[in-house]
């Protein structure tokens, strides 16, 4: 039985990652987060299991790629979608009038265009995760931002909206060139030949996990003082500390 354990927390990933796509589709991105965050939980702890109960196989491997193209593949996608929305409506309504985000009319319905570009990230997620599983070179670190990491800064703008805005930061992540600018770095980050250190541990001594350990406790340090603004922090600070070990 206990090879099935790291394989269910895995499915309970996929479970939290489709219902982020619900809320996300609703334009609830603030349940999708939430549901992510928990998706990004047992993502983590999947793998932690199958070491721990050296369990580790194959179909686990392809099914945490799975569930990882659902919960942080597919859902930033739609989440950068409905923030191109909210920017566009803002910019409508204060302009009245269509920009050369011009609609596009298809069975009745009326689809802009300009939000469709999020999706990119989506697109992004899936051959990161495809190279992922074919590279024996990410055992211990990672080549590109790992789509966890790039789910948890996308996620952030819309919690960042609702818990912490102020009209110069509403002003700043729903504009539609911060948004195209934000998709365009995170689809790059995501296949960028940087080498990224992994949050596994093979054992807990501070002397081979140091760098990790340093990183955890900033990393709390951001969010108990910055909260969800934090979390596009954590990230920058991610890649420069691993550019900085490496």
């Amino acid at each position: 039985m206990k090879k099935h354990i790291p394989n269910f927390i895995t499915l309970l990933n996929l479970f939290c990652g489709c219902l982020a796509v619900i809320f996300a589709v609703k334009n609830q991105l603030e349940i999708a987060a939430f549901f992510v965050f928990i998706g990004i939980f047992f993502d983590f702890f999947d793998g932690l299991a199958a070491r721990l109960l050296n369990v580790q196989s194959e179909l686990g491997l392809q099914l945490d790629s799975l569930a990882d193209m659902v919960t942080s593949g597919v859902v930033p996608g739609i989440v950068m979608y409905q923030l191109f929305n909210r920017a566009l409506n803002i910019h409508e309504a204060v302009n009245d009038g269509h920009s050369w985000s011009d609609t596009w009319h298809w069975l009745e319905n009326e689809v802009h265009l300009l939000p469709l570009f999020g999706l990119v990230i989506t697109l992004a997620s899936a051959y990161r995760l495809a190279k992922f599983n074919i590279d024996e070179n990410q055992t211990s670190s990672f080549i590109g931002l790992p789509t966890p990491a790039n789910s948890l800064l996308i996620l952030s703008f819309p919690l960042i909206l609702a818990y912490q805005g102020n009209p110069t930061i509403d002003d700043i992540i729903l504009n539609k060139w911060f948004l195209i600018v934000m998709t365009i770095v995170s689809s790059y980050l995501l296949n960028a030949r940087i080498s990224l250190f992994a949050l596994k541990f093979k054992d807990w001594s501070f002397k081979n996990n140091a760098v990790k350990y340093i990183f955890l406790l900033l990393s709390v340090v951001l969010l108990v003082f910055l909260q969800f603004t934090a979390i596009p922090v954590i990230i920058i600070l991610y890649v420069l500390i691993s550019l900085v070990k490496k």
